[in-house]
């Protein structure tokens, strides 16, 4: 049962970051990877909304828990993608959008779980 819970979280996640990134495509400009950005610091956000703001209080079931934060935020996020970015970013010489693409991953999806924890307070 566990199992199923996380796959179906995974699936709804992957649909969302598909969706955010196709957006961020079509809205954004294509010279960096705004679109893994986005998904990483909101899936942080999400997970630490999750975690300090239920989890935390003990309003989380389990099955909640691995449906939705293990599943979705793990489905959603995208940190193997920002690496395999970044290698092509460095691999393309563009040095200044490889190391502004770590710094902005790093800090805002910090940043997001930071957040998260303030607003459950």
């Amino acid at each position: 049962m566990n199992f199923i819970l996380v796959t179906i979280g995974a699936g709804i996640g992957g649909g969302f970051r598909y969706l955010v990134s196709t957006l961020a495509v079509k809205y954004l400009p294509i010279y960096f990877p705004f679109g893994t950005l986005i998904v990483n610091v909101l899936g942080s956000f999400i997970l630490g909304l999750l975690i300090f703001g239920l989890d935390d209080k003990e309003l989380l079931s389990t099955n909640l828990k691995l449906l939705a934060a293990v599943g979705f935020c793990g489905g959603f996020t995208t940190f193997s993608t920002f690496s395999l970015e970044t290698i092509n970013l460095l691999r393309d010489s563009q040095f200044l959008f490889a190391g502004l693409n770590i710094t902005l991953n790093i800090l805002f999806t910090l940043l997001g779980v930071y957040l998260a924890y303030l607003v459950t307070k």
